[in-house]
């Protein structure tokens, strides 16, 4: 890994005192498209370059010391429909945009697992994103929780304060996050395993549906979900924001300052922001006990820009406390209960007490709770190479999460995982001839974790992935095509480990009373990834995209050696060292039309993989469960025993877009969404078919009303009500479910209140908001949101609550979904000047 980093850095010193750039800049005007008047303030951007510029009053602008190349140029302002746009840049380069207040989503710029930033209608891989207007506009509570609206996104929630990526179906290690431009480098492996990201520093979502990736390996056979930062400030100005946010369900309250400015080709910028909220409450349980959280996060970046090229060091820090629901209550109120003692391992049981007021209200979760830390540098490069260019990134990453269980011992983590990763991208992309370009490179990740806890399930582990690819794309008039291969090798060691059988503190081999926890292995795992597709554009604003892809994911390390109890579960999870990576091949169809008043995309998709990695619930020899009574399960007592087994999957589906903005009525604006999955495994039990956690089939609608008004104290004014709709999940993992603490098979009744408590919901949302105007200058941007409008009691089917003990008081299982919610956001601008 040393060698790699020092070549590396040898190479872009190189680059960067021996390439001699001649002057290179970019200009021209922006104006109305209706009225070709000029348009001030419109941002011009060259997302490859991390540069560009403002529209000045006379709608003029200019970006100097520019690598020669192709880039695609994005141009956007508030109410006009952002423009996209190859431009060659050699020399003085004059470029005019016109703007169109119209809306124009499916056009957007993607970065995410393409070698250069394209347009979205240019790729042949199915994306949706999401800008950062709409977060704004969205209240959520964790930085995948708005994501999860997205067609073909959703979330598999544990509270408040955790969500898991899901696309298409396929979660956990199947999607792959990139955050700050790295691979998110953690603890993935499991559904109480959160995303270690801010959501204040997230400036646009963008995610790629399925395996088409070649510019990641093992991990993205699902897709991708590319968290992207802000884009440094154009020359000579210096901005920030101050952003305030109360939630009245759990709460919440958010404070966050952030400053950023470029002088001289040099960028900057700082954040830092706190949020924390109390437990959520629904309209069945009251407070949910213990789904308060809290989290501090803070970041920043400088960076250098140059002609040839930039070169820029971003650092960020994580903290985040949250509090563990278990479900329990009191058999007579159905009051959820706090635990205050731990069970006796010989015969006691364990003690609760209700909770008062001011506990259910506090925003401190108690002793069994979470904490999860992630501290990250990352270096990031690109280098002109006449007209082509060298990126390189690196990122140096530090993982802590602890969990403790033991109300006794509030300071003793019964779970702490702590791991270093660094990842590696080195890439060359060549310059644009003929509507042909080609880019190819190499890159990885090194990850060691050690298991530091009381109680342990996984051993002390590290790998090591490197994989090359290469990538080409050919334009031909209407029709562009790209299509690349990629080869990726990983190596995984799990150290050999030994334990004392009561209390699971390390042990030589072979003493009295010792345990062999773990048995040490060296697994190697390698796979090809492949993509081909294109996109036509026949013309009549219509066009049509087709990609086949082939993916493969290595097992993950719970799936290879996991032995012992995972106290999430509560099950003896035993893994196999020897298990086969996954591989895929996906096919994607889309069509789409992009008229003036309506923007419409439809996908369809067919994923086949085969050694499909999932838990499989062990029967004993006398019949029923198989119960694991070892005395290494310290604490935790019985559990059943599931081992990772192997099949092939199949999931299908689709999405469709709409997105219309009528001119004849330009006030007003519907998108609309349809998400659809089906997902199971091949030749097994009915029973045991449907793969759990397939998201149900769900339509979103939003209605927006834009309010002109006359004046000039208020601009950007809107309202507008939204609809989520979610199908009952008929296809479900019928044999197994947690009921009552433990995995088990199901009972006639269980398995009915279970259903019945994830039956299909349909929600009511409404919002509005707008900015404050003095002088011509925005003082203030407000944003009221109302979620579940109307209080409806739900409880959705990618909850893990869904799962939790029953209320005897009632006969409902588990722990429903957060009622009505109202969110006030108040961003207040900070114009520092030049």
């Amino acid at each position: 890994m040393k060698r790699i980093v020092t070549c590396s850095g040898s190479l872009l010193l190189l680059l960067f005192y021996c390439n001699a750039m001649a002057q290179n800049e970019l200009s021209g005007s922006i104006k109305d498209l209706k009225t070709n008047a000029a348009l001030a303030g419109a941002t011009i951007y060259i997302p490859d370059l991390k540069t560009g510029a403002i529209s000045n009053a006379g709608g003029s602008y200019l970006i100097k010391n520019l690598p020669a190349g192709a880039y695609v140029v994005e141009v956007a302002l508030e109410g006009y429909a952002t423009v996209t746009g190859l431009t060659i840049v050699k020399g003085t380069v004059k470029r005019n945009f016109v703007l169109d207040p119209s809306i124009h989503h499916l056009s957007d710029v993607v970065v995410t697992g393409v070698s250069s930033a394209t347009g979205n209608q240019i790729s042949p891989a199915s994306f949706s994103r999401m800008d950062h207007t709409d977060l704004l506009e969205s209240a959520s509570t964790n930085v995948i929780d708005a994501a999860s609206k997205l067609p073909g996104v959703s979330a598999m929630t544990d509270g408040q304060s955790i969500s898991k990526p899901v696309i298409r179906g396929l979660g956990y290690n199947r999607v792959l996050t990139i955050n700050d431009g790295v691979e998110q480098v953690d603890q993935a492996w499991f559904d109480e395993f959160g995303i270690e990201a801010d959501p204040d520093a997230v400036d646009r979502y963008e995610v790629l549906k399925g395996p088409a990736s070649l510019a990641y390996g093992s991990d993205a056979i699902a897709g991708v979900i590319n968290l992207i930062p802000e884009q440094p400030l154009p020359e000579g100005q210096v901005k920030g924001d101050i952003l305030l946010n109360y939630q009245t369900n759990n709460g919440l309250i958010k404070n966050m300052i952030h400053i950023a400015g470029t002088k001289k080709g040099i960028s900057w910028s700082a954040r830092i922001d706190n949020t924390m909220a109390h437990a959520y409450r629904d309209p069945n349980d009251g407070y949910v006990l213990n789904s308060q959280f809290s989290n501090f996060n803070m970041d920043g970046t400088i960076g250098l820009h140059r002609k040839w090229g930039y070169t820029q060091l971003h650092a960020s820090y994580f903290d985040m406390a949250t509090g563990i629901v278990d479900g329990t209550r009191d058999s007579s109120t159905g009051v959820m209960e706090r635990q205050v003692s731990y069970p006796d391992l010989n015969n006691g049981e364990p003690t609760y007490e209700l909770p008062t007021h001011q506990e259910q209200t506090s925003y401190t979760p108690f002793v069994i709770n979470q904490r999860i830390r992630h501290t990250k540098l990352v270096w990031d490069n690109s280098f002109a190479v006449g007209e082509g260019r060298v990126k390189a990134i690196f990122s140096w990453q530090k993982n802590q999460r602890q969990e403790t269980n033991d109300p006794t011992m509030p300071n003793t983590p019964d779970i702490y995982y702590s791991s270093n990763g660094a990842t590696y991208d080195m890439r060359y992309v060549s310059k644009q001839t003929g509507g042909f370009n080609i880019s190819g490179g190499v890159n990885g990740v090194y990850q060691s974790s050690q298991s530091l806890g009381t109680l342990l399930l996984i051993p002390d582990y590290h790998f090591f992935q490197v994989g090359s690819f290469i990538i080409a794309n050919q334009k031909a008039g209407n029709l562009n095509l790209s299509g690349g291969i990629r080869f990726d090798n990983r190596t995984f060691t799990g150290k050999d480990h030994w334990v004392d059988s009561a209390t699971q503190q390390p042990e030589a081999p072979n003493a009295p009373g010792s345990f062999h926890e773990f048995q040490g292995f060296t697994s190697s795992f390698s796979g090809f990834s492949y993509s081909f597709g294109g996109t036509y554009d026949p013309g009549k604003n219509m066009y049509v995209k087709a990609n086949i892809a082939g993916g493969w994911r290595a097992p993950n390390v719970a799936e290879c050696a996991a032995n012992g109890v995972h106290d999430g579960t509560v099950v003896y999870e035993i893994g196999d060292p020897s298990l086969k990576p996954e591989t895929s091949i996906e096919e994607d169809i889309t069509f789409g039309i992009h008229s003036k008043d309506v923007l419409l995309e439809i996908n369809l998709f067919n994923n086949s993989i085969d050694h499909f990695i999932y838990a499989q619930g062990l029967q004993s020899v006398l019949g029923g469960d198989s119960i694991n009574n070892s005395l290494n399960a310290a604490g935790l007592g019985a559990a059943p025993v599931y081992k990772y087994a192997q099949g092939k999957a199949d999931l299908y589906g689709g999405e469709l877009s709409l997105a219309t903005h009528p001119s004849a009525v330009p006030w007003v604006e519907l998108d609309a969404t349809l998400s659809m999955v089906y997902g199971g495994l091949k030749g097994v039990a009915d029973s045991l078919k449907y793969l759990p956690f397939v998201p149900p089939t769900r339509i979103t609608a939003d209605l927006r009303f834009n309010i002109k008004t006359k004046g000039n104290t208020f601009r950007n004014l809107y309202v507008k009500a939204g609809l989520l709709n979610c199908f009952q999940q008929s296809n479900i993992y019928r044999q197994y479910a947690v009921y009552n603490g433990l995995n088990t098979a199901l009972t006639p009744y269980e398995y009915a209140a279970s259903t019945s408590a994830t039956k299909g919901y349909t929600l009511l949302n409404a919002g509005a908001g707008g900015d404050i105007v003095s002088k011509g200058h925005t003082v203030c941007s407000l944003y009221i949101t109302c979620n579940n409008l109307l209080d409806t009691a739900y409880m959705d089917y990618m909850s893990r609550f869904k799962y939790y003990p029953v209320n005897y008081t009632t006969g409902r299982v588990g722990v429903f979904n957060m009622e009505r919610n109202i969110s006030f956001k108040l961003l207040i601008p900070l114009d520092l000047g030049k």
